[in-house]
């Protein structure tokens, strides 16, 4: 079922293209298939006519040479032929000239019965001549009378094939067990043998051929000699498979041949015509280039409505979607609408009126943040704990007592005004990253006159030349030293460093308080991300988190994990641009 719908999830051009060519392409099958059922109709019935001129004319070859093998024992049983024979030496010279005269007379007669014989012999071994129809040779050929001897033959057919010609012969006596007394045989004319055969094929531009495999004789009525090779071969496997008649088309210089086959007995002999087929299909073959120009044109016809698909339909729809991704992206940028008044217009129109609300809707809703987080960084800024206030100035005290602590108490007082000053400040909502080091140094001096030696810190963040919202990462220290570090009973651990990846950089918080496990940390690090309730104690955390990322955009902020030193890992992310 999915392979059936394989398109519903791709573009409107693909549906409309595959819509288009499902219309267009049963359209150019069925018009192929009616072309081709043509052409298959009209060899069949072409072959069938062939088929018939060739068993007609095969039949008249089959009955002529029958006729000639009947009525040959007729002339063979000749009186005067038998005298001259047998007692021709002792006859008189007028004796034997009449009777050569007479049996010259009915071989002339024998030959003139049939057009297809062209010439009728007597060869008479006592006389060493060979008498012909119309005179008589002086000598007798001795091979060529040997070679007309029936009863020597090896094969049954009537037929002897000797320095390519054609001869059907019969001697007196007929038995084997003497030499012939005489031979009598007609000399058929291959002439006349080819001008039937040429009535088959070659009034469709074909040729035909009767071939003999076996004794290897051949007679042809065509001049191409590597077409009728082609012949030859499909007669030799039609006689292996004795298949003894049909057609098939067979292939010869690039050009298709309509080739009819018929066997007949009586030669033992194949008769194969070949003819072009664009003679025989030459206006269906005019229909199938029309048909290829007409699948031309449909190629034209599907790349100009893909064309103007596309230009039309598709870019317009594509402006649509990619315009639609921007705002995915928070880029909210309006279409240039076109002239024209058709649906992309309205679309055009529409989507531009809604970027413009929405435009609207998010600069007073970021005016309404804006406000909000300038009010909860005042309040932080107003946030001067009491408890802090309180030890600042009881340290401050116990210094100016001591008379060898008063350089110390000076620095003291210094940090304490450097500290108070940044924190009241209200003039810019964004400062360098180093001034936000820089005050973030001077509460860990603070804290470190404030602790002595019990809290061990290592500042090692390094500045970059970028800007950021102003207290991101003294409250971060602060809550580190207050929940963490304040109260431990050991030696306590700050570490305070930074990196820069790719876009962003990472300033890292991490203790080694011990009053954390690894699901509040968890939990903690999701409350943060996902916005939860206020935080408490964790306020501080949440506003610094929210500030970061209306600075920068939600893949910035805090996130929580296990530090290395055992206890809390703040990472602060901020964007290089």
């Amino acid at each position: 079922m999915k392979s059936v719908f394989f398109l519903t999830d791709s573009s409107i051009f693909k549906k409309i293209m595959a819509a288009f060519l499902a219309a267009l392409l049963p359209l150019m099958a069925i018009t192929w298939m009616i072309n081709e059922q043509g052409a298959k109709n009209i060899r069949n019935e072409i072959s069938g006519s062939i088929m018939n001129t060739t068993r007609f004319y095969l039949d008249s070859l089959d009955k002529e040479a029958d006729r000639i093998n009947r009525y040959l024992p007729i002339y063979v049983m000749d009186r005067d032929l038998m005298e001259l024979a047998a007692t021709g030496g002792e006859m008189s010279s007028y004796e034997r000239s009449r009777k050569i005269l007479d049996i010259q007379h009915r071989l002339d007669l024998m030959k003139n019965s049939s057009p297809f014989i062209r010439e009728a012999k007597a060869y008479v071994p006592l006389l060493s001549r060979t008498i012909l129809s119309a005179g008589y040779e002086p000598s007798m050929d001795e091979v060529e009378f040997e070679a007309m001897q029936p009863n020597k033959r090896l094969y049954t057919e009537p037929f002897t094939y000797w320095h390519e010609k054609i001869f059907i012969t019969m001697q007196y006596p007929a038995g084997k067990a003497k030499d012939p007394l005489y031979i009598v045989g007609v000399e058929l004319s291959d002439n006349k043998i080819k001008e039937t055969l040429t009535q088959i094929g070659n009034s469709r531009g074909g040729q035909t051929a009767l071939f003999n495999l076996e004794r290897g004789w051949e007679i042809k009525s065509g001049y191409d000699t590597g077409l009728y090779e082609q012949m030859k071969q499909l007669a030799e496997s039609k006689q292996l498979k004795e298949d003894h008649e049909g057609y098939e088309t067979v292939t010869y210089d690039g050009k298709r041949f309509l080739t009819v086959y018929k066997y007949s007995a009586v030669w033992n002999s194949y008769v194969i015509t070949s003819i072009p087929e664009h003679m025989i299909l030459g206006s269906l073959q005019v229909y199938q280039k029309l048909f290829w120009w007409a699948c031309a044109l449909a190629v034209l016809i599907v790349l100009f409505f893909a064309y103007f698909l596309i230009r039309l339909i598709y870019r317009p729809l594509m402006r649509l979607v990619h315009s639609f991704r921007k705002i995915q992206q928070n880029r909210l940028e309006p279409i240039v609408a076109s002239s024209g008044k058709d649906e992309f217009g309205y679309l055009y129109q529409a989507f531009n009126d809604t970027v413009k609300s929405l435009k609207t809707l998010i600069e007073e809703n970021y005016e309404q943040q804006i406000r909000n987080q300038r009010s909860e960084l005042k309040r932080l800024q107003s946030q001067i704990n009491p408890h802090f206030l309180y030890n600042c100035f009881f340290v401050l005290c116990r210094l100016i007592k001591s008379d060898k602590q008063k350089e110390k108490a000076y620095q003291f007082c210094l940090y304490i005004g450097q500290y108070f000053q940044f924190i009241t400040r209200d003039n810019d909502d964004d400062i360098t990253l180093e001034q936000e080091l820089s005050h973030s140094r001077t509460y860990v001096e603070m804290q470190r006159i404030c602790y002595g030696d019990r809290i061990d810190v290592l500042f090692e963040a390094e500045d970059g030349p970028i800007v950021v919202p102003r207290l991101i990462l003294q409250p971060i220290i602060e809550n580190a030293y207050k929940y963490a570090l304040g109260n431990m009973l050991g030696a306590g651990e700050l570490w305070v460093h930074s990196k820069q990846a790719d876009d962003a950089f990472y300033i890292f918080v991490e203790d080694n308080g011990e009053s954390m496990t690894d699901e509040q940390i968890e939990a903690l690090d999701k409350r943060i991300r996902y916005g939860a309730n206020q935080l408490e104690e964790m306020t501080g955390l949440l506003n610094v988190h929210r500030r970061i990322q209306l600075r920068y955009g939600e893949g910035f902020g805090i996130t929580l994990a296990r530090s290395e030193l055992g206890g809390l890992q703040v990472i602060i992310k901020l964007s290089m641009n």
